[in-house]
């Protein structure tokens, strides 16, 4: 009896435990969701994490601390919400409901936290509690760059660029009355090639170099808004497609002081790439990149600043498919005829050192390996700092190179997903990391001596939830010698004799990595999800896909669909030898080249895959951006074979198992025509897909309808795959 009694008393005991944990829904899992952040590993992590000199600060809540490493960590409050309002009150400026974003700047006066706050952005120094350089913009102003030698801003407004100096003058640089021509717009080559800003001030402030964009000969592409009024409105944009006349560019070079301007002489052809703009220290030189229309050719070339001369090209890089050029050159401090360059001309992107008449001083780095990032802390003369996939594909680490030597010292350790802040004598890093079994761990680390301070360590988000089991590994591609990494996400409760249906997770495309030594190894929440409703979630990174290598990538070259969907299919067979797998229920889904890389499973591969779900898919590559598609595509003039295998409306006719298609309406990427073209295909063929459309939403869907979006894809899987 009394057995008995303890055995029914351990059950009544178990239950509230066991009830503890909870299944995860998608406003917990989604960006957008309600609980979504509270969930994230940095959402008790302190925030803004920056050097100021030697100290480093952070955000907490409402506070910004001050942290003294040279006294044992010592902490002291810098400055709160109610504190900065007392002050920015005084300066007419709106009350803060909380601490905006802000940056550390080294100025003419010190160093300086840089707010930037509604229209306003301004200079603040908590440890004199004064606010100095005020700068007020107007709603329509955009593209902000400071020059700190000087104290004014470069921006835009429309389609002209200005100039505010700190006691408010606005000057305008350049404007032009047709709207085809813009001045310093940081959309240049639809931020292809590395591109991000449009304006680029000179090492000493003296002048400014910027971009003007010329899309007279572009076509416009419609794009309705059905929100605005009764009547919708057209806001058509301009999209140049692959094998049609793109937007011209020419660089200009401004000076403050006499308030004149010059352009380069680049000379013909116009419609080629000018990339990755770099000053030289002395301000005398401007180097660019430049990219052929066709991509396989870059030249670096030197222009006078003060002439717009070319001066000379200090070399040539070909290659047989494409060569992508996406760094600015890297200057050597205190050796202003020296700089780095990094390519991928041995197959790896690695690091070469020049120097300004063109000559190879060596290669630095070297292996089966990418170097994703270089950085030389301004005190460092003989040292650059990388990040690379040295330890592994799926990891990003960081590493000291001599630049005389190449020899490089590991600056962190710890196996996974590594970003880093340096001061600026580069002897104090902050690293923050994480990999598949750590949600994040933030450190300050001495590189001299190697010691280690940890500022945070996040626990498991998770702990409360029910959460299913990740396995990752490497299956062979078709060659029999290329590794594919893949992630797979197991039903909660997985028991290895029952059968499940299975979901394929796609990218596929160029410049994505879907499985990392990241918290959880990358894994997606919808994965999550679906795995606690019984399925099957796994993710394959075929070739094509990033951090693998030049020769990884380019495989798919002007056959775009092919390789890929292969090695998907290698992922499949994989699957099939599962015993726990039901190969009557394999299922797809992807997004944006996922999206089209769904289409094509469905459509070439229809005795597999029983239902899809694809987002914003490229359907016809004829339809897509001059940039992007020709780089890896070709022209429908010279690739016209590659382009009718890789047009999806030419098999919609092999559809049979259930695809629905998502789109927003007011996509600027994969324009609609792609997904209205297929239902167009089909509806000839006497096929019958699905279709959902998402108004008001450009690219992808987000906000709260995120959340809608998942759910309209779980339901459509619950539907038609379990």
């Amino acid at each position: 009896m009394k057995q008995l009694i303890y055995f029914i008393l351990s059950i009544v005991i178990s239950i509230p435990t066991m009830a503890q944990k909870k299944n995860l829904t998608f406003e917990h899992l989604v960006p957008g969701g309600k609980q979504y952040t509270r969930l994230s590993p940095q959402f008790k992590a302190p925030k803004l994490l920056n050097f100021y000199g030697n100290d480093y600060i952070y955000l907490l809540n409402d506070t910004v601390y001050k942290v003294f490493p040279n006294k044992n960590f010592e902490k002291k409050v810098w400055f709160t919400t109610e504190s900065l309002n007392q002050i920015v009150k005084k300066y007419g400026i709106p009350q803060l409901k909380q601490i905006p974003s802000f940056s550390i700047q080294n100025t003419a006066k010190g160093l300086v936290v840089r707010i930037s706050y509604k229209n306003y952005i301004f200079d603040f120094s908590p440890d004199n509690k004064k606010i100095s350089n005020l700068y007020t913009f107007n709603h329509e102003d955009e593209n902000t760059d400071y020059n700190p030698q000087k104290e004014c801003y470069a921006f835009t407004q429309g389609n002209g660029l200005y100039l505010l100096t700190q006691n408010g003058k606005r000057i305008c640089i350049a404007k032009d009355s047709d709207k085809n021509i813009s001045y310093g717009s940081n959309y240049i080559y639809r931020n292809e090639f590395g591109q991000k800003k449009g304006t680029f001030w000179s090492p000493q402030g003296n002048a400014l170099a910027f971009y003007r964009m010329d899309e007279s000969n572009v076509a416009e592409y419609p794009i309705v808004n059905i929100s605005t009024n009764i009547i919708a409105q057209s806001h058509p944009i301009k999209y140049p497609m692959v094998g049609q006349k793109s937007h011209t560019t020419s660089i200009g070079i401004y000076r403050p002081e006499t308030n004149k301007t010059i352009y380069l002489k680049t000379g013909a052809p116009e419609e080629r790439y000018l990339t990755n703009l770099t000053w030289s220290p002395d301000e005398k030189e401007i180097y660019l990149q430049e990219l052929n229309r066709q991509q396989d050719t870059c030249q670096l070339i030197a222009y006078s600043s003060e002439t717009g001369e070319r001066l000379r090209i200090l070399f040539t890089e070909t290659h047989a498919k494409y060569t992508e050029p996406e760094f600015p050159l890297t200057f050597i401090p205190g050796k202003s005829d020296q700089f780095l360059l990094l390519s991928r001309r041995d197959g790896y992107r690695h690091i070469y050192l020049y120097n300004t008449s063109g000559k190879l001083i060596r290669q630095l780095t070297q292996g089966s390996w990418e170097v994703t990032s270089i950085y030389i802390p301004d005190n460092k003369k003989n040292t650059v700092y990388i990040g690379s996939t040295e330890s592994s594909p799926l990891e990003t680490n960081f590493y000291a190179v001599n630049i005389t030597n190449g020899k490089r010292t590991p600056l962190t350790t710890e196996h996974g997903v590594h970003k880093i802040i340096a001061d600026t004598s580069g002897r104090y890093i902050i690293d923050q990391y994480s990999n598949h079994n750590t949600p994040l761990i933030q450190q300050f680390i001495d590189t001299k001596s190697g010691k280690k301070h940890k500022i945070f360590s996040a626990e498991d988000p998770y702990k409360n939830y029910n959460y299913p089991q990740i396995e990752t590994g490497t299956i062979k591609a078709n060659d029999d010698s290329t590794n594919l990494y893949f992630r797979m996400v197991k039903p909660l409760n997985f028991d290895p004799n029952h059968k499940y249906p299975v979901i394929v997770y796609v990218y596929g495309g160029p410049h994505a990595q879907m499985i990392k030594n990241s918290w959880k190894w990358d894994v997606r929440g919808f994965d999550i999800y679906m795995a606690q409703k019984g399925y099957i979630v796994f993710t394959l990174d075929n070739r094509g896909s990033a951090n693998r290598g030049l020769e990884f990538e380019n495989i798919t070259h002007r056959q775009l669909g092919k390789i890929e969907s292969e090695d998907q299919i290698t992922g499949i067979e994989f699957l099939k030898k599962q015993p726990f797998v039901d190969t009557d229920r394999i299922g797809v889904h992807g997004w944006s080249f996922g999206g089209f890389m769904t289409t094509y499973l469905l459509t070439h591969y229809p005795q597999i895959f029983k239902t899809g779900v694809a987002g914003g898919p490229v359907i016809d590559w004829s339809f897509y951006e001059i940039m992007y598609g020709e780089r890896y595509m070709g022209t429908p003039q010279n690739n016209p074979e590659g382009y009718k295998n890789s047009n999806l409306n030419n098999f919609s006719k092999n559809l049979k198992g259930r695809l629905l298609l998502i789109h927003g309406d007011e996509d600027p990427v994969v324009v609609w025509q792609n997904s209205l073209s297929f239902l167009k295909s089909c509806i000839k063929n006497r096929t019958y897909p699905d279709y959902f459309v998402y108004p008001g939403h450009v690219h992808n869907v987000i906000g709260p309808d995120r959340v809608h979006l998942h759910e309209i894809i779980a339901r459509y899987f619950d539907d038609h795959l379990k």
